[in-house]
C-alpha cells in the first residue's frame, strides 16, 4: 500500500472495553441500524411509487434517504460485528476502502442538503418560476453533481492516505477507520497531510453550512411577504430540512474543523452522526410532512388489499 509499509492489519480499540457494555451496545444499536435501513428504504420506495410525490423536493429526498442507507452501512455493520468480537481487526486495504466510502457518501449527503436548500429557496422566493427553474434535467444534474463532488473529495483523501508509511504500531484508537486516527499510526510527520484534510473536509462542511444558513436567512426574509397560511406551510417544510442540517453538520464541524495537531477524537460524537442521525432523518421528514404520511398510508393500503 505504501513505501516501507510493514502493517497489513489494523486493530480497533472499539467504543468501550468492557465486554458486557459492548453486548449492551449491540442490543441497542442493532434496532437503530435496522430502523435506518427500513425507514429510509420506505421513503425511497414511497417517493418512487407514489404519483403524488413527484415534485423536485421529494426527488431529492429519495436520494438523500438512499445516501443515508449507504453512508450508515459503510460503518455500522462492521461496528456491530466488532462489538461481539474479542479482537477487532481490519485489513489496511479494508481500512482505506472504508475511509473512501465513508467520506464519499458523507460529502454527497452534504451537497444534497445544499441542493435541497436551493430547491426550497426557489420554491418560496420564486414560486411562479419554480417548475421552469427546477426542471427534471436540472434535478438530475444537481444530484449527479452531488455524487461527483463526494467522489472527487474521497479520491483526494485516499491519495493522501496511500502515500503514508505504516511501520507499527497497528492499534487504531477508534471503532472505524477515519483519517485522523490513522494519521497517528503513520511513521512520518503528517502535519501537511493534516492541513490538507482540514482544508478538504472541514472547509467543505463549513462552507456548505454557511451557504445553508444564508439561504434560510433569505427565505425567512422573503416569507414576510407571504400570507399567514403560506408562511406556515413554508416554515413547516423548511423546519424538517433545517433540523436534519443541524443534526448532520453540528458533529461534522465539531470533529473536522480542528487542527490536526490538537485533534482529539470524540468517539461518542462519531456514534451520533454515523449511527443515530441516519435513523432520525426519515422520522423527521415523515412526522412533519403530511404528503409523505398520506402517500405511505396509500402505499401500505394497496399492499394490504393485494394480500387479501
Amino acid at each position: 500500500m505504501a513505501i516501507t509499509n510493514n502493517v497489513t492489519e489494523l486493530i480497533f480499540t472499539g467504543l468501550f472495553q468492557d465486554p458486557e457494555v459492548q453486548r449492551a451496545c449491540f442490543v441497542v444499536f442493532l434496532p437503530v441500524y435496522l430502523a435506518t435501513v427500513v425507514g429510509n428504504g420506505l421513503i425511497v420506495l414511497t417517493v418512487n411509487v407514489s404519483k403524488s410525490l413527484c415534485s423536485p423536493m421529494y426527488f431529492f429526498l429519495s436520494y438523500l434517504s438512499l445516501v443515508e442507507i449507504t453512508y450508515s452501512s459503510t460503518v455500522v455493520p462492521k461496528f456491530m460485528t466488532d462489538l461481539l468480537a474479542k479482537i477487532k481487526t481490519i485489513s489496511l486495504e479494508g481500512c482505506v476502502a472504508q475511509i473512501f466510502f465513508f467520506h464519499f457518501f458523507g460529502v454527497t449527503e452534504i451537497l444534497l442538503l445544499v441542493v435541497m436548500a436551493y430547491d426550497r429557496y426557489v420554491a418560496i422566493c420564486k414560486p411562479l418560476q419554480y417548475m421552469n427553474i427546477m426542471s427534471r434535467q436540472l434535478c438530475h444534474v444537481l444530484v449527479a453533481g452531488s455524487w461527483l463532488g463526494g467522489f472527487f473529495h474521497s479520491v483526494i483523501q485516499i491519495l493522501i492516505t496511500i502515500q503514508l508509511p505504516f511501520c507499527g504500531p497497528n492499534v487504531i484508537d477508534h471503532y472505524f477507520c477515519d483519517l485522523q486516527p490513522l494519521f497517528k499510526l503513520a511513521c512520518t510527520d503528517t502535519f501537511v497531510e493534516g492541513v490538507i484534510v482540514l482544508a478538504n473536509s472541514g472547509l467543505i462542511a463549513l462552507c456548505s453550512f454557511l451557504i445553508l444558513v444564508s439561504s434560510y436567512i433569505i427565505i425567512l426574509v422573503n416569507l414576510r411577504n407571504h400570507s399567514a397560511e403560506g408562511r406556515r406551510k413554508a416554515l413547516s417544510t423548511c423546519a424538517s430540512h433545517i433540523t436534519v442540517v443541524v443534526l448532520f453538520f453540528g458533529p461534522a464541524i465539531f470533529l473536522y474543523m480542528r487542527p490536526s495537531s490538537t485533534f482529539t477524537e470524540d468517539k461518542l460524537v462519531a456514534v451520533f452522526y454515523t449511527v443515530v442521525t441516519p435513523m432520525l432523518n426519515p422520522i423527521i421528514y415523515t412526522l412533519r410532512n403530511a404528503e409523505v404520511k398520506i402517500a405511505m398510508r396509500r402505499l401500505w393500503g394497496k399492499k394490504n388489499l393485494g394480500m387479501e
